[in-house]
């Protein structure tokens, strides 16, 4: 028997969700996202069972709005789906989710056997920062699926737990997937300034990492630990093939205050590309050696306003100083 709603509009969708035809019903389910209120949560959470995978697709995408133990036990069963829209739709709307207590729900599908199921199910209790969580993850991080890894890497790395510091050092170093390589190095950013060596050698192996993406992330990181000794190898990365490298190197130089990356910044002053010189020139600035005023000064009338104004910025600290 359905249920009678009071509201005109909504029991007009209730009864075409009741509609032979798949498509009538996909409609109504997009017109149901659309209303405001969780009364008619339950519509979508039925609907998630619906018999046509566009219909599944839409519910589950739907539910990225509402959140309750019923709408995370179905999204939960439809990583499963048949149908890989479907699977996606309900993995990402999991990736939403806000309360904490959702976690008790997917733990224990963290184990699943199959990878797309662990992955999403890691990925969504990043968000929820469970400190339970930390266990499924610190397993998975030894998982051979890459996919899986990764999720494992953005759990620990949430989590800030020390324990995970061993085998996040193992994945920046020797991952066989760029990806994860790029995620564990990220990661290391917990770490803080009094680290374990370990992970200061495997931030700088980051930076002659094959992938551009892995040296540019370990490049981000060593600035977050403010190890004086990653001033050398940052002012070496001045000099990588990729541009997005370079951005990243002159950030953690300025962060560190390193003195010595002086003339290579200056130089990186006349790059071709304004969100480098921008970032040299907020360097120099952190660093405040007056040596660098005459080419901030210069920089003052570059074309690029963002760099105009970096370069100004970056006199005035200097100045001040």
């Amino acid at each position: 028997m359905s249920t009678v709603f009071h509201d005109p509009e909504l029991q007009d969708i209730a009864q075409r969700l009741q509609d032979n035809d798949g498509e009538v019903r996909r409609i109504a389910i997009l017109d149901l996202a659309d209303l405001a209120g969780d009364e008619h949560a339950a519509l979508l959470v039925a609907a998630l069972r619906d018999p046509v995978p566009t219909v599944r697709e839409e519910a589950a995408r739907a539910l990225e709005a509402f959140e309750s133990s019923d709408s995370v036990a179905g999204l939960v069963a439809l990583l499963t789906d048949e149908d890989a829209g479907v699977r996606e739709a309900a993995a990402h709307s999991l990736s939403e989710l806000k309360l904490p207590e959702s976690a008790a729900l997917l733990l224990p599908h963290a184990g699943h056997a199959d990878a797309f199921v662990r992955a999403s199910v890691l990925r969504a209790l990043r968000e929820l920062k469970a400190p339970e969580s930390i266990v499924p993850a610190l397993a998975a991080l030894h998982d051979a699926h890459a996919s899986v890894r990764r999720e494992a890497v953005a759990v620990a790395g949430y989590l800030k737990h020390p324990e995970a510091l061993p085998a996040l050092t193992a994945l920046a170093i020797g991952d066989p997937d760029a990806e994860v390589r790029r995620a564990a190095a990220g990661a290391l950013g917990f770490a803080g300034s009094g680290s374990v060596d370990g992970v200061l050698s495997a931030l700088l192996s980051g930076l002659n990492d094959d992938a551009w993406q892995v040296r540019e992330e370990a490049a981000t990181t060593l600035g977050k630990l403010q190890r004086q000794e990653a001033g050398p190898p940052l002012v070496a990365a001045l000099q990588d093939h990729y541009w997005q490298v370079r951005l990243r190197a002159a950030r953690a130089l300025g962060r560190l205050r390193h003195r010595d990356a002086l003339p290579a910044l200056v130089e990186t002053l006349a790059h071709p590309a304004a969100n480098l010189r921008k970032e040299a020139a907020l360097a120099l600035g952190e660093i405040r050696d007056a040596a660098a005023l005459p080419a901030l000064e210069h920089a003052l009338q570059d074309p690029d306003p963002e760099v105009r104004k970096s370069a100004r910025l970056a006199v005035e600290q200097i100045r001040s100083a």
